[in-house]
């Protein structure tokens, strides 16, 4: 049984786990041999069909049936919604034992351990995450954890930090929640390859160059080892290394080059400088503030590390 596992692709396995760590499961009936399956509510229904489509090549699975679920606690007393199902498969038997070992779901750590990859966060994610929005400001992402005990969400707490330096949180409500504006732009950016275009509820709006703002007199703060003796014009001379920022940023290395930025020490003295800012760095600022979670304080601190780049 575990050969016909270890016989499918890497991306096949990264999506199933990915899957079962969201709303798939493996359902078995006593005296009959155990199924994959996966609901969806009917507005998913693409959703529902590009999974059918992705897992097909290995899963024996029927296409996505329509049903409708009786429910009296629902205003309109029922709701809509399409299930794929599979047949049986020696697979299957094996996941459903790695996952099912005492016939309820647990975390099947040595698998996700070998196997999770950034499509299996964002399969997890399309099925039980949840950006929250203020305006299109990035609040929390929600990962609905709820049917896994605490140790195992503690787990995948220090899986996810260990292996993506993301640091979530567990709520009193058993999910799992990312805080940091600047790590849930990274996490964006780790899923939104994989990210189905139905789920856009799920995605950041993208953030358009802005031209010809006007200066702006603000306060930037730095850390007292850069000293300063002509603020506004040392700290928008510096601010024009920018424009190698946001080349890196556009071709996807941004946070290979900057992954320091997750481990910095928030707490060291900084010193406040007003200046003014001029019209075309602050158009380079809102741009990386925009698409990274990134302050202009942070992205100042940043331009005057040149040598990084």
């Amino acid at each position: 049984m575990e050969k016909n596992w270890l016989n499918t692709s890497a991306s096949f396995k990264a999506k199933v786990i990915g899957k079962l760590l969201g709303d798939g499961c493996i359902t078995m009936q006593e005296g009959r041999k155990p199924r994959f399956q996966f609901t969806h509510v009917s507005r998913d229904y693409s959703w529902s069909n590009y999974c059918y489509l992705q897992l097909l090549e290995f899963l024996p699975l029927s296409p996505p049936k329509y049903k409708k679920n009786i429910d009296h606690r629902l205003q309109q007393g029922y709701s809509l919604s399409y299930y794929v199902q599979s047949r049986t498969a020696d697979m299957i038997t094996y996941l459903r034992l790695k996952w099912y070992p005492v016939n309820k779901k647990k975390i099947p750590f040595d698998l996700i351990s070998k196997y999770f990859d950034e499509q299996s966060l964002a399969w997890w994610y399309m099925d039980d995450g949840h950006l929250k929005l203020e305006g299109n400001k990035p609040r929390k992402i929600i990962l609905s954890t709820e049917s896994f005990n605490k140790s195992e969400n503690s787990w995948l707490i220090d899986f996810l930090k260990e292996k993506y330096n993301l640091h979530f949180y567990l709520d009193k409500q058993n999910r799992i929640i990312l805080y940091d504006q600047f790590q849930i732009y990274y996490f964006l950016h780790l899923v939104t390859p994989y990210l189905h275009g139905s789920m856009h509820r799920k995605f950041l709006k993208s953030c358009e160059y802005r031209f010809h703002i006007p200066n702006k007199r603000t306060t930037i703060y730095l850390p007292t080892s850069i000293a300063l003796k002509y603020p506004t014009k040392e700290i928008n001379g510096a601010l024009y290394e920018l424009d190698k920022l946001i080349n890196i940023y556009k071709r996807g290395k941004f946070y290979k080059r900057n992954f320091f930025l997750f481990n910095e020490n928030n707490e060291m003295p900084t010193k406040g400088y007003q200046i003014i800012l001029e019209s075309d760095n602050l158009s380079r600022l809102c741009f990386m503030k925009g698409v990274t979670g990134l302050t202009f304080s942070k992205l100042a601190e940043i331009s005057f590390k040149t040598t990084l780049y």
